[in-house]
């Protein structure tokens, strides 16, 4: 999709408790995406920073849920998680890209999660109090 493309509009958008997935259906194809991968790569300033470097790695998800989502316009949406975290605004291009990429950035989220040596079970111990200043 280039840059001026803009994203297809998902035609239903399903909540599957049980199975942790958020289902996306388009015109032509339906996505699954788990909760965990969703929160993992919330667009949101508490996990992306505010540039490249201040990532953080999300840790300890796996049993993540999403407790509500919230419509954000006609561009968006902005899902509840179990864990408190509520800050990450969803646009539709994003979901677009992260249906149509799931599997290289779950790979790379994998990656730096074995670098780090850290667990998708438990939440890492961060060493001091970080604020995106908001």
């Amino acid at each position: 999709m280039s840059s001026t493309e803009k994203a297809p509009l998902p035609q239903n958008i399903i909540v599957h408790q049980q199975s942790k997935v958020l289902e996306l259906a388009y015109e032509n194809k339906t996505y699954q995406l788990p909760f965990e991968f969703l929160r993992v790569w919330s667009p949101s300033a508490e996990v992306r920073g505010h540039g490249v470097g201040q990532e953080t790695l999300q840790t300890g998800k796996r049993d993540v849920l999403i407790n509500n989502i919230e419509q954000v316009g006609h561009y968006a949406i902005k899902p509840v998680f179990s864990d408190g975290h509520d800050s990450g605004i969803f646009s539709w291009d994003y979901l677009y890209e992260m249906c149509t990429n799931q599997e290289e950035m779950w790979q790379d989220y994998l990656d730096r999660m074995e670098q780090a040596g850290a667990s998708r079970d438990i939440p890492m111990v961060k060493d001091e109090p970080r604020s995106c200043g908001h």
